[in-house]
């Protein structure tokens, strides 16, 4: 049944994760930024030179992937019926206000390139969503959790920096920190229930993605959680040090799991037949489906 089954897709590979991993850390980091220079005066040059290097660098890894890279000007041609054209117009805009701020100091602009940078969070969903062939990616449920997700790396790279800030968040930021866990980790077990349904996905699709929830589970939610929760009564330098060990371990569940989602989860749907003719000689037999339930 080979090529018929649901099969591993072979087209996009680490760098196309990396594009997801970069732009959605560094979304979220330009949001994050924003708040804390607005609420506790924090200093923006850092935080906006990193998600702008983590954008950056996620950007380099999809060129990178791009069968002929001298050709990736192409991608600007389409943006009426590609999220992946909009997601490449936006960045643009987003580097242009990204550096004003970073240069400048003025926080109308890092409040600018944080609200582009969500748009920008929201196409790279949008891509996902619409490969149709894939089970895994064309679930909508996967939208709002690639999105928080995003805002979920943003914070914990915050929570990692802020020992080196001179005005750093503090451990009051673990309150904001926990409910992104908190709802990463509903957005998850939504997005596995819905996949489990009849005629979601195959089984290798949910074989694969269990495989990967025991981790992402442990690093990304129940690890972190406690940790916050001992943060946010222990204070001081203390405190901030939980934050952000905190910070790294949602950061980087955030960045397996999209690495599994686009490396080990992505099974195509394969094919099926509703009624198998009958041949000569021989009887016709009902439908197949290979690979699912």
């Amino acid at each position: 049944m080979r090529g018929v089954e649901p099969e591993l897709q072979p087209f996009w590979d680490e760098r196309a994760a990396g594009n997801f991993i970069g732009g959605g850390t560094g979304a979220g980091l330009l949001l994050w930024s924003a708040i804390a220079a607005s609420g506790h005066g924090t200093a923006i040059g850092l935080p906006l030179f990193l998600a702008l290097a983590f954008i950056g660098i996620g950007l380099f890894c999809v060129w990178m992937e791009i069968g002929r890279p001298l050709r990736a000007l192409n991608v600007f041609f389409h943006a009426r019926t590609s999220w992946m054209t909009r997601e490449a117009i936006v960045a643009g805009p987003l580097f242009l206000c990204g550096l004003i701020a970073m240069l400048s100091g003025w926080l109308f602009f890092a409040w600018l390139a944080a609200l582009i940078g969500l748009v920008f969070l929201y196409c790279q969903a949008r891509i996902l969503q619409a490969a149709r062939g894939i089970p895994a990616w064309r679930e909508p449920a996967l939208l709002p959790l690639i999105v928080v997700t995003g805002l979920a790396e943003g914070a914990g790279m915050l929570a990692l920096l802020s020992p080196l800030l001179v005005r750093s968040p503090g451990a009051e930021f673990a309150f904001p920190l926990l409910v992104l866990v908190v709802l990463r980790f509903w957005l998850s077990r939504r997005y596995a229930a819905h996949l489990a349904r009849p005629n979601n996905a195959p089984l290798k699709t949910l074989r694969a993605l269990r495989e990967n929830d025991r981790h992402f589970l442990l690093l990304g939610h129940t690890l972190p959680a406690a940790v916050l929760l001992i943060a946010l009564f222990a204070g001081g330098s203390f405190g901030t040090a939980l934050l952000a060990l905190a910070g790294i371990a949602v950061a980087a569940s955030g960045w397996l799991f999209k690495l599994a989602l686009i490396t080990r989860i992505a099974y195509t749907q394969g094919f099926a037949l509703q009624h198998v003719p009958a041949r000569t000689p021989g009887y016709s037999h009902p439908g197949v489906k290979p690979g699912w339930n």
